[in-house]
């Protein structure tokens, strides 16, 4: 991602939330917390894993598209925010062992180590403003819900260890406004851009909307399309696959919030 000028404004919003996350004042997901502001999925690795991890996410620039790499031993993110320290400033995470998910803490200071490397991955959440100032509803938000998402049998492309299905988030649209959305998200590469897929979920291997496998579910009325997006939970399958002894990861929908604002990741900004 090209380098971009931070907004003194959005700068001391998004410090005034990872404050009150890193207090552990909110630990809930993200979503709609922050409508304006670039939120991202982390993905936390130890350095003899990072080069193979970084490859999965070009192989597979659409559920994992990079917006920062962090050095290793370094939990700030300097490209993204001022002061963030990554060891506290997520609402909750998420710890692996060998590929199984033991913990799921606040705060992960103590597991830190001089090895780790932080990857931040782009975050749906991210269009969901421009989604709504073109007047559409997203259910997940009205109810207050973590979008709905879903293991799918789209493949990734492997990388060292690393491989497994795709996953996507869902909102449920009209048709109109489905098709509208593709044009709207198409302008947000760095959030995974348009739609993998539109209708029948069982096309892509989801058997039952009602029973998501992370999020929450929330109703497609009968005049409503599912709209599928690639999501940055892929890594989160693919680490159940490659077993590395030791990873972190966000919660799903418990987000980093950065300094950035969602427009400036648009395609068509000026300089």
């Amino acid at each position: 991602m090209d380098v971009i000028r931070i907004d003194a404004d959005a700068q001391a919003r998004a410090r005034h939330l990872r404050d009150t996350i890193r207090h552990g004042e909110w630990t809930q997901h993200t979503s709609g917390l922050a409508d304006d502001l670039v939120q991202g999925n982390v993905v936390i690795l130890p350095r003899d894993l990072a080069d193979e991890f970084l490859l999965y996410c070009q192989r597979n620039p659409k559920p994992c598209p990079l917006l920062a790499v962090g050095e290793a031993g370094n939990p700030a993110l300097p490209g993204l925010g001022d002061g963030i320290d990554i060891r506290s400033d997520l609402p909750r995470y998420r710890v692996w062992r060998d590929g199984v998910l033991v913990d799921e803490p606040t705060e992960i200071t103590s597991l830190w180590r001089d090895d780790l490397v932080t990857f931040v991955i782009g975050c749906s959440f991210s269009f969901e403003q421009a989604l709504l100032e073109a007047g559409m509803r997203l259910r997940h938000i009205d109810q207050g819900r973590n979008v709905a998402m879903y293991r799918t049998n789209l493949a990734t492309a492997p990388a060292g260890p690393f491989s497994g299905p795709m996953v996507v988030s869902m909102r449920p649209l009209k048709s109109a406004d489905a098709i509208r959305a593709v044009q709207i998200t198409s302008r947000f590469p760095d959030v995974h851009g348009a739609p993998v897929h539109i209708g029948d979920p069982a096309l892509i291997g989801i058997h039952d909307l009602a029973h998501p496998d992370y999020g929450d579910a929330v109703e497609v009325m009968p005049d409503e399309l599912p709209v599928f997006w690639a999501c940055g939970v892929t890594p989160q399958a693919a680490i159940t696959q490659a077993r590395p002894a030791f990873c972190i990861t966000h919660a799903p929908g418990a987000m980093l919030i950065t300094d950035l604002l969602n427009q400036q990741l648009a395609s068509d900004q000026g300089e």
